[in-house]
């Protein structure tokens, strides 16, 4: 075990892009875990757009990072000290570790640690069995309710929930288009995830597009993007359609720059449609069934999935700011020690 821990705390909040400066390499002590906790070395850290938001200093579903604290992010760690009965020295757990090489994790309450289930690659558990599969799979089914012939939208499809999301929708028997900003993207979407179309939102007409792809519109639109995907989507939809709102990463998720409304949103009401937000926190208590059902898609080969991987700690910053800059293909992650 290291004799210190490294840690990336919050100095000064970004008002745009993500920066290296907005964060200092820290060391503090290894902690002892309490009563109950367990101790882990991180290996895996995962990256999602949300984490941009965590930064502003708003109220939201999570309270903002604090400066000076340890930059909040979910990874995989293998534990080194345990005081859990349930959990041993050696096992490999899911959990909120933070930007740093230790972390103690509680084994109850919502944040609590999870074990990686055996035979299950760990970093998966960040990716298909994690927050971006899980909300592919809610945001989809629940808010979106496809069903069998339905053409389905999909923003950001190249991306971890996107790709997805899409996936799900090609099984439920939905046509399916989506949406990634270049043609290896593109090839990416149809080719491997196997999405009947994919139009590059940054050298095609976004309306005019759409009508061509899906001439009777709309039916189910799952978003990950908004701003003028959104209202290319709103041009489009059938009646009856249904909207899934998962995210507005184009708004680049800064204080100052706020998700853009709509201004064509009264097509809602035209093609008496709805349009709902989501988070997954909403569905925690079906987890265990949705990773059973997604793990049977994965082993029939019905669903793949990509990974970005970044490698280093100190190489935080940037990895997040990847997602923004649009230069990940997949689940976006970064590898800070040596896999188990």
């Amino acid at each position: 075990m290291a004799e210190r821990n490294r840690q990336l705390v919050l100095v000064d909040r970004p008002k745009s892009a993500v920066e290296a400066r907005h964060f200092e390499m820290r060391t503090a002590d290894i902690p002892e875990p309490g009563a109950g906790e367990i101790l882990v070395r991180t290996v895996w850290l995962g990256f999602d757009p949300t984490q941009r938001g965590w930064l502003n200093d708003v109220k939201s579903y999570m309270p903002p990072v604090a400066i000076g604290e340890v930059m909040r992010s979910t990874g995989i760690g293998q534990v080194v000290a345990s005081n859990n009965p349930e959990f041993a020295v050696g096992d490999i757990v899911q959990g909120m570790v933070g930007w740093q090489d230790y972390a103690v994790l509680a084994a109850k309450g919502p944040m609590r640690a999870t074990k990686v289930p055996a035979g299950i690659d760990p970093k998966a558990m960040l990716s298909i069995y994690g927050t971006t599969g899980l909300t592919a799979y809610f945001g989809l089914i629940d808010i979106g309710q496809p069903k069998a012939g339905d053409v389905l939208f999909v923003s950001g499809a190249a991306g971890s929930t996107g790709s997805i999301a899409g996936q799900i929708g090609k099984i439920l028997g939905c046509t399916v288009i989506g949406s990634a900003g270049s043609p290896e993207k593109c090839d990416w979407v149809t080719g491997v995830a196997g999405f009947d179309a994919c139009m590059n939102y940054r050298t095609e007409n976004q309306s005019r597009r759409l009508r061509e792809l899906a001439p009777k519109g709309i039916n189910v639109f799952f978003d990950n993007v908004g701003g003028p995907t959104l209202e290319a989507a709103l041009d489009n939809i059938a009646l009856g359609a249904r909207i899934a709102l998962c995210g507005g990463i184009s708004s680049g998720y800064t204080a100052e720059s706020l998700p853009p409304g709509p201004k064509n949103y009264m097509q809602l009401v035209i093609m008496r449609a709805r349009m709902e937000g989501f988070l997954l926190l909403d569905f925690y208590t079906r987890f265990g069934d949705a990773i059973t059902q997604l793990a049977q898609w994965v082993g029939e080969g019905r669903i793949v999935y990509a990974e970005d991987i970044q490698e280093g700690l100190e190489k935080a910053p940037e990895t997040l700011n990847r997602l923004f800059a649009g230069q990940n293909l997949g689940k976006q992650l970064l590898r800070v020690s040596d896999p188990v």
